[in-house]
C-alpha cells in the first residue's frame, strides 16, 4: 500500500479544473458559455421568477405561499432580484393591513428566457444534439 503522505495532491485552482461540459474549441453562440445567470440560478429566486413568469403579479403572501418559504428568506432573494432590476416591487395598504405586490419586469422576464434557453443548451450538448 502506497504511503498516503506522499500522495498527497496540490489543491486544484478553480480555472484549472477540467468538465466534461466544457464547449469544443470554436463553438460559439450559448452553448459556447457555461457562465450560468447565477442571480437566477440559486433555487428560491429562480423559483421566484418562474412563478410571476406565469402570471402578471403576485403578493408576498401568494408568493410565499406557492414556494413554500419562510418570510426573511423570500424578502431577501426578492430583494435582489429587484436590486438586479428584474423584479417591481409595489408596496401598498389594504386598509391597514401592508400589501407587497410582485411582478417580473422586461428584464427578468428575458433573463429567464435567457436562463432556460442556456438550459436546454447543456442538455442538447449533454446528449449529443446538433440542433
Amino acid at each position: 500500500m502506497a504511503d498516503r503522505s506522499t500522495a498527497r495532491r496540490a489543491p486544484v485552482r478553480q480555472d484549472e479544473r477540467t468538465s466534461p461540459l466544457e464547449p469544443v474549441a470554436g463553438e460559439a453562440g450559448p452553448a459556447a458559455s457555461l457562465e450560468l445567470d447565477r442571480l437566477i440560478h440559486e433555487r428560491v429566486r429562480l423559483a421566484i421568477v418562474s412563478a410571476l413568469a406565469a402570471t402578471p403579479s403576485l403578493t408576498f403572501a401568494e408568493l410565499k405561499q406557492v414556494l413554500g418559504t419562510t418570510d426573511g428568506n423570500l424578502s431577501v432573494h426578492a430583494r435582489k432580484l429587484e436590486e438586479a432590476g428584474y423584479l417591481d416591487c409595489r408596496k401598498s395598504f389594504v386598509g391597514r393591513v401592508p400589501r407587497t405586490e410582485y411582478a417580473l419586469t422586461d428584464a427578468g422576464r428575458t433573463a429567464l428566457g435567457r436562463y432556460v434557453a442556456h438550459m436546454e443548451d447543456l442538455i442538447r450538448m449533454m446528449k449529443g444534439d446538433e440542433g
